[in-house]
């Protein structure tokens, strides 16, 4: 392919980072390292606590698993999501014990429609489950006036949308907890990896617990003293306090972030900056499109949600032929998929059934330059040349 939804991020440099860690060290495992990159990362994030795990859609469970500990949620309580997101956003809902009620999105910031959502909650809703997709900040101000209105829990996905913002302020730092991913394709990665963070001290003991098997000793040193005294009978090595997974991941991975995050700015910019000029070569054919822009954007990929599906249709075998590759937004609506079904009829979901049917994007990274947007422009005034001569 010539445009790759992602490109190979790792350089030569990168790679000496790992030489030259792995030929310095005897420990891999779970270590400084992983500190070194939780410490630097909060920092960037403005925000207390990080704890590194394997997976963003790890991060999701364990955040959902300790927030329901933590609050003291009783089975079946019930959780606002996107009918529009990643499918491990839901089932760390299922998997928890909790209860998935979908929402329909806006095809604004493809958030939910903040109307639908407030005629969704009933005496069992205790969280609203936000993704901040594909880059774009959601409505912060309405969302939060709900939950505050209805005395809900916020928690955000960020997956996406590292370094958006929503009136200055980071996705991320405005709910009780917020992951993100740092998969191949984002815009920061340790090829494999992802991260809780919150400002609560409490709660964020429950991520470190849970992140590896429950073991009282993963805690900070200053929190030992306690559980020894408290369970002096049981060897504090193999002190379990709560239900827990295997979540951790490597020295190697925590290199990689830590050495990726110093660019991490510089790569937003260069997103950002192509996204400007997306936005002027998709202007001639705006009436087609749902135009996607935010002032506090963090652009995660160049979208095209058409308004009719023939356009949507025509524009992909056209990328196919051009060698530019492309996929649905995201997962689409999610209740068209055959585990989710229980949950909803996918056509009551109308602005979710138009990304599903109408949507698709290609990638924007700091790879894409000049050449390559200019070749779409031309693609798109090939293809729809009718709008061009209005």
């Amino acid at each position: 392919m010539m445009w790759k939804l992602q490109e190979n991020i790792l350089e030569d440099v990168d790679k000496q980072y790992l030489v030259d860690f792995i030929n310095s060290t005897e420990r891999f495992t779970q270590f400084e390292k992983v500190k070194q990159f939780e410490a630097a990362w909060s920092a960037w994030q403005q925000i207390g606590y990080s704890t590194y795990v394997n997976s963003g859609s790890s991060a999701d469970l364990i955040m959902m698993d300790a927030v329901k500990e933590y609050y003291g949620l009783e089975d079946g309580a019930e959780v606002l999501v996107p009918a529009v997101t990643w499918t491990t956003n839901i089932t760390s809902v299922i998997q928890t014990k909790l209860t998935p009620v979908f929402v329909d999105v806006n095809l604004t910031d493809f958030s939910f429609d903040c109307d639908k959502l407030e005629a969704a909650i009933t005496p069992k809703t205790k969280i609203i489950l936000i993704t901040h997709l594909i880059g774009l900040p959601a409505n912060m101000d309405k969302i939060k006036e709900i939950a505050d209105k209805h005395n809900l829990l916020i928690l955000e996905d960020c997956c996406e949308s590292h370094g958006a913002t929503y009136n200055g302020k980071k996705v991320g730092n405005f709910g009780v907890a917020s992951t993100f991913s740092f998969y191949w394709g984002h815009h920061l990665t340790t090829v494999e990896g992802g991260t809780i963070c919150t400002d609560n001290d409490e709660l964020n003991d429950l991520f470190i617990l849970k992140r590896s098997h429950g073991l009282a000793r993963e805690l900070h040193p200053s929190k030992h003293q306690k559980y020894k005294d408290m369970y002096p009978d049981i060897d504090f090595n193999f002190l379990f306090l709560t239900h827990g997974y295997n979540f951790r991941n490597t020295e190697l991975h925590a290199v990689l972030g830590i050495e990726q995050l110093k660019h991490l700015d510089k790569y937003i910019a260069i997103r950002n900056a192509n996204h400007k000029k997306y936005l002027d070569i998709i202007a001639p054919i705006s009436d087609l499109l749902y135009v996607v822009d935010n002032p506090g954007i963090s652009s995660f990929c160049l979208p095209f949600i058409f308004k009719n599906k023939k356009d949507k249709d025509l524009f992909k075998k056209i990328l196919i032929e051009n060698q530019i590759e492309s996929r649905p937004i995201i997962s689409g609506n999610l209740l068209v998929q055959p585990c989710f079904k229980q949950y909803g009829n996918y056509a009551d979901f109308k602005n979710a059934q138009v990304v599903q049917e109408n949507g698709i994007y290609i990638g924007n990274n700091q790879f894409v330059n000049d050449e390559r947007l200019g070749k779409l422009s031309a693609i798109l005034k090939e293809t729809f040349a009718n709008e061009y001569s209005v």
